[in-house]
Parts: C-alpha cells; sequence; structure tokens
C-alpha cells in the first residue's frame, strides 16, 4: 500500500485535518483514543450514553474513586457487549434478508443453494478455478448500504491466495469464474462471517463483493504445504 502524507490523508478524508497541525507525541495520544474508540464500537452508543463513558473515563484518571462499585458493574460490562452486538446482529439478519432477495431479481443473477447471489458482468475465458487452486484477483468489498470495508483496487495491489482458504461464499462464487470474468458476489451471513462477524464486519452481516479474477496459479503441491 503506498505511504501519503498527512496532507493527503487530511483531503481523502483518512484523518482530521489538524492532525498535520500536531506534534508525533500528540498524535500516539490522538491513536490512543482511536483505539479506545474502536474497542467500543461494539456497544453502538448514543450521543447521550456516549457522555457517560467519558465522564466515567475523567472519574477514573481523577485520584479519588469512579461514582460507582466497579466490583459490582464492571462484570456488566461484557454482558452489555454481548447484547448489543446480538441486536445489532438482528437488524443486520433482516436488513440483510431483503437485500439478498432484491439481488436475486438483477438480470442474469443466480442463486445457488447456499444462498450466494452471484450477477456476472464480464463472463472471461478458459478454465475455471478448483477450490483447491490459488488465485489472483481484484476485488472491492462493501456493505449492503454501499460502504466500502476494503478493496485491493484502492490499495493498486491484486491479492492472491487458495481458494479453499477463504469464507464459503467466495470458494464457491470464483470457481464460477474464467479469467478476465468479473461478477458481484453477494453474500449472505451463512457464507461469509456468520453470527460472529469479523473485525469490522459486524454480526450477521451480507457482504457485497466486486471480484475480478486475473490469474489461477497451480495448486501447491501436498509436500509443499509441509
Amino acid at each position: 500500500m503506498k505511504k501519503f502524507s498527512i496532507a493527503v490523508l487530511c483531503l481523502l478524508g483518512a484523518v482530521p485535518c489538524f492532525a498535520d497541525e500536531m506534534s508525533d507525541e500528540q498524535k500516539t495520544i490522538y491513536a490512543l483514543g482511536a483505539i479506545i474508540g474502536k474497542q467500543i464500537a461494539v456497544f453502538n452508543l448514543t450521543p447521550a450514553e456516549m457522555e457517560l463513558v467519558k465522564q466515567g473515563l475523567g472519574d477514573s484518571m481523577k485520584e479519588g474513586s469512579a461514582a460507582l462499585d466497579l466490583e459490582t458493574y464492571g462484570p456488566k460490562v461484557q454482558a452489555l457487549a454481548a447484547s448489543r452486538r446480538a441486536a445489532v446482529g438482528v437488524k443486520q439478519a433482516a436488513a440483510g434478508k431483503a437485500f439478498v432477495e432484491q439481488a436475486a431479481t438483477t438480470a442474469d443473477a443466480e442463486t445457488t443453494a447456499t444462498g450466494l447471489v452471484y450477477i456476472p458482468s464480464n463472463n472471461g475465458s478458459g478454465a475455471n478455478p478448483t477450490a483447491n487452486d490459488v488465485v489472483k484477483v481484484h476485488y472491492r468489498g462493501t456493505f449492503i448500504d454501499g460502504t466500502e470495508f476494503d478493496s485491493s483496487i484502492k490499495r493498486g495491489e491484486p491479492v492472491e491466495f487458495p481458494l479453499n482458504g477463504v469464507i464459503k461464499c467466495w470458494t464457491e462464487g470464483v470457481q464460477k469464474m474464467k479469467v478476465g470474468g468479473k461478477a458481484r458476489l453477494v453474500c449472505p451471513p451463512a457464507i461469509a462471517y456468520g453470527e460472529q462477524g469479523s473485525g469490522p464486519i459486524p454480526p450477521n452481516a451480507t457482504l457485497n463483493f466486486d471480484v475480478e479474477l486475473l490469474e489461477i496459479k497451480a495448486a501447491a503441491a501436498e509436500d509443499d504445504k509441509k
């Protein structure tokens, strides 16, 4: 991935525009806040709840004790995280189901037994890869609202991986493609990241992938895998 200056990243919206005026230590402190933010993102906090978090953070940094007994309420934090995450999953599942049904009505769409919706836009030519092959692809991944969460295209670097080492949606969908082919894979959670999610992927998320198959490489020999 290319390295950009803070000024360029600011214009791209990747960092706040005051970052170019920060010292290195200030940037490190900002990074601390960003890390904390990622850790509490699972709670899906309202603005009012976020104010309570700030108050708790401030109180805990003072010499005096927090306003509440942490031995009583500390263990409840994990339970709250689980319930908030489950609530997000319920909403994601409902919205994803409607999205998949709509995608299935797209011209040339094929819905498989697993629930994958495969929508080709360019057929390509030659042989199809098998699950044991290593493939080279360009791709762009988005949530159902169109928000991009990953893109080899943006990074400017295609990726290679064994087709049997990725999510089931990819293993199944890319086997339908030929070199030079392009397709959209609509992946229900059961063949994506499921009820747990992963990293930026929330639980029960339906995902879109725009994929271009660039190359099929020979499967690794068994001796090479050891």
